[in-house]
């Protein structure tokens, strides 16, 4: 399960260009597939389907024209069917925790994490890809869990943990790329602070039924830097400090949260895609 989960997500990567960035033009015109000739109906169905294997009629994947990769000084552009949350000009999709306008800093094309509170996006979100730019201030300041810290939360409660952790000690599930409190990463793979490092995380929101019990938790599937740090990874629950996640019933859909924990992180080139049924 774990595999097939992974390699899914690296395909996503891949179609969205892993270190694509800040809005832009993307990198052509998004072009049709000519219609297919080539295929077999002759062969069996595959199971749980109704096309044959190769089937000439099963509908073609929609096409995604990737976006440009980032560099440290310049961020690149993002994949054709993005929602761009930050572009570097404004805050538009963002609120904060009242409903009202977002006020965290921007400078330079870079959104600061400022000691005004959380910010949360309009739009809610399920299953996604998010795609997010960080840099940890510099010079370094504090130690462990008070420098550079920031968090991402999808559907406002399920954590990705944002945090200077170059060569800064902490407890294991609160480093850089864990599941806060809940799952260390599978590596640190932090860079120097005032350098930026990239976040690409496959997020798949909590399923329950009719009567409210749970049927699947929420995962995370988390690369940094090019590596994969949380491996279709469970949720236990809503993340917390010092205090053990419990599910309880929930929409479908949630806001993408950045926290305020007064380290003056920086932010760019912040993007989603909607991850969509396949063509089964």
């Amino acid at each position: 399960m774990k595999t097939t989960r992974l390699a899914s997500s690296l395909a996503i990567l891949i179609a969205g260009c892993a270190l694509p960035a800040l809005a832009g033009p993307v990198a052509g015109p998004v072009w049709e597939m000519p219609p297919n000739t080539d295929g077999f109906t002759n062969t069996p169905i595959i199971p749980g389907t109704q096309w044959h294997v190769h089937d000439p009629n099963r509908p073609q994947s929609p096409v995604v024209v990737p976006g440009t990769f980032s560099t440290e000084e310049k961020p690149g552009t993002p994949p054709s069917d993005a929602i761009v949350l930050f572009d570097g000009t404004d805050l538009s999709q963002w609120q904060d925790q009242k409903g009202e306008p977002a006020n965290w800093r921007i400078k330079d094309g870079e959104l600061i994490e400022s000691p005004r509170g959380d910010i949360v996006t309009k739009k809610e979100f399920g299953d996604i890809q998010l795609h997010l730019e960080f840099s940890a201030p510099l010079p370094a300041k504090g130690e462990s869990q008070g420098r550079g810290n920031s968090g991402i939360y999808f559907m406002g409660k399920y954590e990705v943990q944002i945090l200077d952790s170059y060569k800064n000690p902490t407890y294991a599930d609160g480093a850089v790329g864990a599941l806060y409190g809940q799952h260390p990463p599978l590596a640190i793979v932090a860079r120097p602070p005032g350098e930026w490092s990239v976040y690409d995380i496959v997020f798949h929101p909590p399923h329950f039924d009719d009567n409210g019990t749970l049927k699947s938790p929420a995962y995370a599937t988390v690369f940094l830097n090019g590596v994969v740090i949380q491996d279709h990874q469970s949720y236990r629950g809503p993340s917390g400090w010092k205090q053990v996640g419990h599910y309880s019933p929930q929409p479908a859909t949630g806001p993408i949260e950045l926290q305020d924990h007064h380290n003056a992180t920086r932010f760019r080139n912040i993007w989603v895609r909607e991850l969509k049924e396949d063509n089964s």
